[in-house]
């Protein structure tokens, strides 16, 4: 029998014991189980970070794979631990939206977590990614029925990040997904809805910077030149060769981006 695979998103880095604790709390339940991280560099408390990067690993996961999403401002609060099943596998986090970009692509049905059975006892008020979301996706993955977490529920937590948002005949107004380790800047624009940018001509605002040059490598612009790429999730990118875009122009994840096609 193939090992259950389970995989780690967060934003807890690396530097602090959190992610060997959930691994530790995963193992003691499904010693059996093939952990992967995705990520645990999601900017702190960027919810959009982590359900952009979440969106673009899960698909290429096999069936019953179970995805643990741990970024979560709101430990403590009443917001609720949630289960969504979608694409044939597992997500299990907050419902605080970063799970919105799974919803908007996939068919899915969505449970509140109450079975405090699969909890860890007692759970922490800061640290439910050991005490509720690591022992409920062992148990998922070594086999338990994802009914048995808890009740379907309809008024699960959806944000607006996963489209921009139209603002005029040929303007757009969306933000910053992410920004990735070499300074890449990451939209929530997607090349598939602007195919013909390169035809018409463009207009990409950050700020008080404006972009009009488009790529189809990193390399095609000379260095100092901004540019606007299709990166390899389909998603818009700015980027500026061999150097970091998002420093050049002070930008950060959650950023407003404007985009006006001539």
């Amino acid at each position: 029998m193939p090992k259950p695979i389970l995989t780690l998103t967060t934003d807890f880095g690396l530097a602090d014991h959190y992610v060997g604790t959930m691994k530790g709390v995963i193992l003691g339940i499904c010693p059996h189980a093939q952990i992967v991280d995705i990520s645990h560099h999601a900017a702190p408390f960027a919810i959009s970070e982590g359900a952009y990067l979440i969106a673009e690993a899960y698909r290429y996961f096999p069936k019953g794979a179970v995805h643990l999403v741990v970024v979560d401002p709101g430990v403590g609060t009443r917001r609720r631990p949630i289960l969504a099943e979608a694409a044939g596998q597992y997500f299990v986090a907050p419902d605080n939206g970063v799970l919105s970009l799974i919803y908007a692509r996939e068919k899915h049905k969505v449970r509140v977590l109450t079975n405090e059975r699969y909890f860890l006892n007692p759970v922490s008020q800061t640290f439910h990614g050991r005490d509720i979301f690591s022992p409920v996706g062992a148990h998922l993955a070594a086999g338990v029925r994802a009914a048995r977490m808890g009740k379907r529920v309809k008024d699960y937590q959806r944000t607006d990040f996963a489209k921009p948002r139209r603002t005029g005949t040929h303007s757009w107004m969306g933000q910053v997904l992410r920004v990735d380790r070499f300074g890449n800047i990451v939209t929530n624009f997607q090349s598939v809805d602007f195919p013909g940018l390169a035809e018409g001509g463009f207009r990409l605002t950050l700020g008080e910077t404006e972009i009009s040059a488009l790529a189809h490598s990193y390399s095609e612009h000379p260095s100092g030149t901004l540019f606007v790429i299709e990166g390899s999730t389909g998603h818009l990118e700015v980027s500026l060769g061999q150097e970091s875009a998002a420093a050049a122009i002070g930008c950060k994840t959650g950023a407003t981006v404007e985009l006006r096609v001539l």
